[in-house]
């Protein structure tokens, strides 16, 4: 079975590159500018995920002879695509947003430049990882915005397919999630996990209290046990009981939460155990997170809504040509159309150094004072400019993320609809 990325494509990219090499167009040069028209309804920002993904998968983007062999099989019977296709290395150039950078619409988020077939070529693969890491980003940064100072938990693997578990939890890494349940996250980019029981590992055994002694001797008293699967407060209280005033955290699973926290507290503390933290899960979503700001809550471990992108599960992305052999040009399709010619863009800061407009414009900005340029190189004749390990880059993005959300305007993060966190301007 293959094992590269090249088959990770829509057919019709395939025969573009066929119509193109044989009216001798395939080589033109050309732009292909990567960016979402809107934003989800209400959303005040976007932000970029993804773009580590693909430098590491760009490189084995190659039509080998068992991608070859599926492509005949499958009726691409053209031999001059199929020689050119067995040729294929990009060897263009990549410019876009840095990781972890806000977007909003109409942002360059990545610009492609190479020949048209070459470039052509990779815009499934690159809308399929920009797509939906960046709307796992988006939705999690919203969730890090309404936990405050609160650690979240990514707990999604179980809810969406394995590949995009593990890019889904790497995506809510690199704006700030604590810790994943998803060993593979890991091992591939570092990112910490953690894990204790479910409900069946209580149900195994005859009572609950066997069950707390049997986790507490494996992983000690500074794990967390999940006291929901019976009664709450008989769990809570056997929990002491088994662990001791050091167990480090309970966990709530189901039932009103914001009154289940307040009453766990209270009894916690009259149990000897002010220090045992209470960590609730349960379908939660930044809504459901935010409604717990008051309550007695020391984390929370997010799901399906994380992995769905909580309401948006793609980032609405496109991949369009804005310049053939250096001339402008543009869709003008009605509610779809573009604009031609390679971006650039700036951020716009006030003196006390937080954003005001994002400037996007066919052409070098003159810049202004407090002016941050927006892109950067990633690929160079093919190349990564990077050069970092997958874990590096993803601890780079999630720094660079960090530093970027400090310069926001606090309306930025309310979860209220609103327009856009910042205005762009098209000059």
């Amino acid at each position: 079975m293959p094992t590269g990325t090249a088959l990770l494509t829509d057919r019709y990219e395939l025969t573009m590159v066929a119509a193109a090499l044989a009216d001798g167009t395939a080589d033109r040069d050309c732009v292909f500018e990567v960016f979402a028209r809107r934003l989800p309804h209400g959303r005040r920002y976007g932000v970029v995920a993804g773009t580590g993904r693909l430098l590491e998968v760009l490189p084995h983007f190659r039509f080998g002879d068992e991608e070859l062999a599926t492509l005949r099989a499958q009726g691409v019977t053209d031999a001059r695509l199929l020689d050119w296709l067995a040729d294929y290395r990009f060897g263009g150039d990549v410019d876009g947003y840095a990781e972890g950078e806000y977007f909003f619409p109409g942002s360059p988020v990545l610009t492609v430049r190479g020949s048209f077939a070459e470039a052509v070529l990779l815009e499934t693969l690159v809308l399929s990882v920009l797509n939906h890491d960046s709307a796992i980003a988006s939705a999690a940064a919203r969730m890090i915005g309404a936990a405050a100072d609160r650690p979240c938990i990514e707990m999604g693997s179980r809810r969406t397919h394995e590949a995009a578990a593990v890019a889904a939890a790497r995506a809510a890494s690199l704006v700030g999630f604590a810790s994943s349940s998803n060993l593979e996250a890991g091992r591939r980019y570092g990112v910490p996990t953690t894990g204790t029981s479910a409900h069946a590992f209580t149900l195994l055994h005859d009572d609950e209290a066997s069950a707390f002694r049997a986790q507490v001797a494996t992983l000690g008293t500074g794990t967390t046990l999940l006291v929901d699967t019976y009664d709450v407060e008989q769990g809570i209280r056997t929990a002491v009981e088994v662990a001791g005033p050091g167990l480090g955290a309970i966990r709530l699973d189901s039932g009103d939460l914001p009154t289940l926290a307040v009453s766990a507290r209270e009894l916690l503390d009259s149990l000897g155990a002010p220090r045992t933290r209470i960590i609730v899960t349960s379908d939660l979503d930044e809504y459901a997170i935010a409604g717990l700001a008051a309550a007695p809550v020391d984390g929370y471990g997010v799901g399906t809504s994380l992995v769905t992108g909580s309401g948006a599960p793609t980032a609405g992305m496109v991949y369009k040509l804005v310049e053939r052999d250096g001339v402008p040009v543009a869709k003008r399709s009605e509610g779809k159309n573009s604009v031609g010619g390679r971006k650039h863009a700036v951020r716009r800061h006030d003196a006390s150094g937080t954003a005001t407009a994002e400037v996007v414009c066919s052409g070098p900005i003159d810049p202004a004072d407090g002016d941050r340029d927006l892109v950067v190189p990633l690929v160079r004749g093919g190349e990564s400019c990077s050069g970092l390990a997958p874990a590096q880059a993803l601890a780079e993005a999630r720094a660079h993320h960090e530093r970027v959300r400090a310069t926001m305007p606090a309306e930025a993060f309310a979860l209220s609809r609103g327009d856009c966190a910042i205005e762009t301007i098209h000059q």
